[in-house]
């Protein structure tokens, strides 16, 4: 007997058809109980039409929303000044190490931070053939086209002291014949900015053309010019924030039963292995993202780019690296981070989500300095309470302790059957293996812990 063809799950128009229209075809041709995964998405749904809306407006082919924590870490003392701090996570671990470590440095002089530079760039990849030197001796020439060409859409930011502030050019034809890039350098002010550098950007290239023909720059026939694309790059060597806390030895008590020189010394050595060993490197750079990214969802920045420029960073030696660094020197610590941090804190998503609003509005209307400054000893927070987790009691106790509940949650346990988990192992290493037994004996003696 012949199969019958699969139902083909192609379809035309689908951007087309209305948000109910959409949830409709996807519940009746990917889902095998229909009605109620049709009820299930709907109830997602903000309660508010209008707030819908703009969330719906956000991305494309919306059908539902997907729910996420909102928490604060509260006790951060940051340039001596108080914040608590929202964060978007699944992960509870995350939220309570922040705030440990938060509250535990808030008692040693708290977080200090600084913006070392904040320019953010784009370029104009093109291939050229000419005489590149002239290119090189012109530039300022081109600098003064370009900002004079492209006024009508830097106008508003040059007004706010930002604008267009240099630009360079990089010979790429050793790798890839007659291809090079001019660079644009910005200062976006408190807005991320993407848009504005990729529409400069690209009138810069078609400034960038009408200059290369130009009698002054052209030297003969053969030049030739043609622009391949133009881009904001994610990778902001020169946006960088760093933040440090630091303390003698002795202040930092005895941790997790360790006296204060065993905990700095194994410190130090962690985070030196995170420097020499990119397979450390990785997690140990995950941990500070974990930090990073909450706190820059809740605000309705771009994680993804934050993340790229981060990860390139760490590796910009050549070598992937850790992101922080521990000195020991005269019997202080100190424990300081430094990495890239392109984000804004007017336009785009920081005024259009609605939870964005109120995360900024939670930190006291930050300026884009200030929340690269939060930004970074959120991210040193978080590392310090993974890193430490891992010197002393190890980063399993903690981190099931917090997903105890989830776990009780996967295995249906009861509101008594959840305290009994609690009580049980209060005092043990927690896996879900361990928990599962626990439960099973509990449930086959009727709710009697067997002994």
């Amino acid at each position: 007997m012949e199969e019958e063809p699969s139902k083909s799950k192609q379809v035309s128009g689908f951007s087309k058809l209305s948000k109910r229209g959409k949830l409709g075809w996807i519940v009746n041709n990917f889902f095998k109980d229909p009605e109620l995964v049709m009820k299930e998405l709907v109830s997602y749904w903000h309660h508010d039409e209008d707030e819908q809306k703009i969330i719906d407006g956000m991305s494309e082919n919306t059908i539902s929303n997907f729910i996420l924590p909102y928490s604060v870490a509260p006790n951060f003392v940051i340039n001596q000044r108080e914040y608590a701090v929202p964060l978007v996570i699944e992960e509870s671990s995350v939220v309570a190490a922040a705030s440990n470590a938060a509250k535990f440095w808030s008692e040693r002089g708290g977080f200090h931070a600084r913006v070392i530079s904040r320019i953010k760039e784009g370029s104009v990849y093109f291939l050229f053939k000419g005489n590149f030197q002239v290119l090189e001796n012109n530039k300022q020439a081109l600098l003064g086209e370009i900002k004079s060409g492209c006024k009508d859409i830097t106008r508003r930011m040059d007004e706010r002291g930002g604008g267009i502030l240099d630009l360079a050019f990089e010979d790429l034809s050793n790798e890839e014949p007659d291809s090079y890039k001019l660079t644009l350098y910005f200062d976006t002010c408190d807005s991320m900015g993407a848009n504005f550098i990729n529409s400069v950007l690209e009138s810069s290239s078609k400034i960038l053309e009408r200059w290369i023909y130009s009698p002054e720059i052209s030297e003969s026939a053969t030049t030739y010019y043609e622009t391949i694309m133009c881009i904001l790059s994610n990778y902001t060597p020169r946006c960088v924030a760093e933040a440090w806390v630091t303390c003698p030895i002795s202040a930092l008590g005895k941790i997790n039963g360790m006296l204060p020189d065993e905990f700095a010394d194994r410190f130090y050595k962690a985070v030196r292995i995170a420097q020499i060993d990119p397979s450390r490197a990785t997690t140990h750079n995950k941990g500070i993202f974990n930090g990073i990214d909450a706190l820059v969802l809740a605000t309705g920045n771009d994680f993804r780019a934050i993340e790229a420029a981060g990860h390139t960073y760490a590796a910009r030696s050549g070598k992937y690296s850790s992101l922080s660094e521990c000195t020991i020197d005269n019997d202080i610590f100190t424990f300081r981070i430094e990495l890239p941090l392109s984000i804004g804190t007017v336009g785009g998503l920081t005024k259009l989500h609605p939870i964005a609003r109120r995360s900024l509005e939670l930190l006291g209307h930050p300026s884009a300095d200030e929340l690269m400054m939060i930004l970074a000893s959120t991210g040193l927070a978080q590392n310090f309470a993974a890193v430490r987790s891992l010197v002393t009691t190890g980063i399993q106790k903690g981190h099931m302790r917090m997903h105890l509940q989830n776990i009780a949650w996967q295995l249906n346990a009861t509101t008594e059957e959840f305290a009994a988990i609690q009580a049980h192992f209060a005092d043990k290493t927690i896996s879900y293996a361990d928990v599962v037994n626990f439960l099973d004996n509990l449930r086959s003696n009727n709710g009697v812990i067997a002994q």
